[in-house]
């Protein structure tokens, strides 16, 4: 099977993935998608002339993670840039959340080059750096130096996660413009997460 066929990564084979991304195959987001009829899946898979051939199952993996990780951690720093106590901390929020949204262009492009759908096929997952339903409810709870240390904390977790998957696609993925933007998000991660340690509150929020 050409991992362009490959259906969505089940949640244990993604927590493989953060750590390494050097995944042989990919599973399915849920049993039914594991157990569906062969036929089913290739009614499901983009059309020929969309597919690369080029693309492995570690490209798949890396840019249907990253695309909702960016999606989801852009609604959080859009609270943080209107809401942070810290005059600081808002600036850097509209800064980052400027990057992730360029950052976002470049991934759905890729999406559509690999052939791939853009809906988010990890929605609902409770994955490590991924800013979640709950993480959002709560940022909009929260007040003041609570709020700041919240968004601080999540976007430290989200910049982190992000850096280590996108570390493993430029080890292991197989298309170069997947590895050439892997590598762009890793240097911007870096930099980001320099900032944020020298933001004030940094030091108690992330210990």
């Amino acid at each position: 099977m050409n991992p362009i066929d490959l259906p969505p990564l089940h949640r244990a084979a993604v927590l493989v993935l953060l750590g390494a991304l050097a995944l042989g195959g990919a599973a399915g987001c849920s049993p039914a998608a594991e157990s569906a009829p062969r036929s089913a899946q290739a009614r499901e898979s983009p059309p020929a002339s969309t597919r690369t051939a080029t693309s492995t199952a570690t490209d798949v993996g890396w840019v249907q993670l990253m695309t909702p990780m960016n999606q989801q951690a852009v609604k959080l720093l859009t609270l943080a840039a209107e809401r942070a106590a810290e005059p600081r901390v808002r600036d850097f929020a509209v800064r980052l959340r400027t990057g992730q949204e360029a950052e976002l262009v470049r991934l759905r492009s890729l999406l559509t080059r690999m052939g791939l759908p853009g809906t988010d096929v990890h929605a609902g997952h409770d994955m490590p750096g991924m800013v979640t339903v709950r993480d959002l409810e709560a940022a909009r709870a929260a007040e003041g130096s609570a709020f700041d240390r919240l968004v601080l904390t999540q976007i430290r977790d989200h910049l982190r996660q992000s850096t280590q998957v996108s570390r493993s696609e430029i080890t292991s993925g197989g298309r170069a413009d997947a590895r050439g933007l892997a590598a762009a998000l890793v240097t911007a991660r870096e930099t980001s997460l320099a900032e944020l340690e020298r933001l004030p509150g940094a030091v108690r929020a992330l210990g």
